[in-house]
């Protein structure tokens, strides 16, 4: 058996002193932005929200819209700091789990929250004149409350990465590992639940902007309850005659066409009138040419049990995107 130079570490002891260097790294890290991250939630804490309570400049129900549980989170992170201060690593985070249905909370109510913000600045005039004063404080560092109030969600990515490092760079022998990996994994599916909702909100906006595309009694509640995956112009070759273009939405569950409504149309010019929705559950896909690559483009093939659309475009890369995104929607209806 060989035995090992002067002054030569074995692998293990190499081992755990680069996850040694890893964990006292992240811990500073962890350290430093939390920091920054409660100075900036006292900002808004302080020259916001407390002011226009005691101001009175806007109503409660749309104070709360616009911020949230901000004054909570605030709290958590006060409570955080002290333990990481410490080097209680493993107790702080563990304890910090308990507030994490607050970001859940708040992811759900960022939507209305800038919506809210946006209404009040436009229509009111002392709110209005409010906002820019505070922004105006150097102690904001030229910072806008629309910059400001998003915030939380993305601590909350740091957090998860934070956590997992801290977690994973610390021995299975360390006193703080089972409560630094449980953390982990609750800020991790807490930072999941979040990416949902926010995914879900962006849907929300996409069905919102084709539903007002969309005109006639036909089109009303067409999309309601849809997964929007793409949209574009495609040319429909029928049997005979020229290449007709049309605007197609596709969902994860169907596919819609529909055709544009003459540009002097009175009421309804830049709407488009749907002509078609095709279930993707019933849906064959072929690509009849455009394998190649090549500038050409391409046309596509689609049956349904009742009809059959021939769908070309002039740019590949166009129609290699269209040929994926059906692809996607095909056999998320087959699993």
């Amino acid at each position: 058996m060989e035995s090992l130079a002067p002054g030569a570490r074995c692998p293990v002891q190499e081992q755990r002193a680069r996850w040694e260097r890893k964990r006292a790294c992240t811990a500073r890290e962890l350290l430093e932005t939390e920091r920054r991250y409660q100075e900036q939630l006292g900002l808004v804490a302080t020259y916001f929200v407390a002011i226009l309570r005691a101001k009175g400049t806007l109503r409660p129900p749309e104070r709360q819209a616009l911020f949230g549980a901000w004054e909570l989170i605030y709290g958590a992170s006060q409570e955080l700091l002290p333990y990481l201060e410490g080097g209680r690593w493993g107790q702080g985070l563990e304890g910090f789990c308990n507030h994490l249905e607050l970001y859940t909370q708040f992811a759900a109510n960022v939507e209305r929250s800038r919506t809210i913000l946006q209404e009040q600045l436009k229509k009111n005039k002392h709110f209005r004149r409010f906002v820019r004063l505070q922004e105006g404080r150097p102690e904001f560092g030229g910072l806008q409350l629309q910059d400001l109030l998003p915030l939380p969600l993305q601590r909350l990515q740091q957090y998860e990465n934070l956590a997992v490092a801290l977690a994973e760079n610390t021995g299975p022998n360390s006193p703080e590992h089972k409560q630094l990996t449980r953390a982990a994994q609750l800020i991790s599916e807490t930072a999941q639940r979040v990416y949902t909702i926010g995914q879900k909100q962006k849907n929300e906006q996409h069905l919102q902007r084709i539903q007002a595309l969309l005109s006639g009694r036909q089109a009303k509640g067409l999309i309601s309850g849809r997964w929007f995956l793409c949209q574009g112009w495609l040319l429909v070759v029928p049997p005979r005659g020229e290449p007709r273009p049309r605007m197609f939405f596709l969902f994860s569950d169907a596919l819609l066409m529909a055709k544009p409504r003459p540009p002097l149309h009175l009421l309804q010019s830049g709407t488009f009138a749907c002509r078609a929705l095709y279930p993707m559950a019933e849906c064959q896909l072929h690509r009849v040419f455009g394998h190649s690559g090549g500038p050409c483009g391409g046309l596509l093939s689609l049956s349904f049990p009742h009809e059959k659309l021939l769908l070309m475009s002039t740019d590949q890369e166009e129609l290699s995107h269209w040929y994926h995104s059906l692809t996607l929607a095909i056999s998320s209806q087959k699993n």
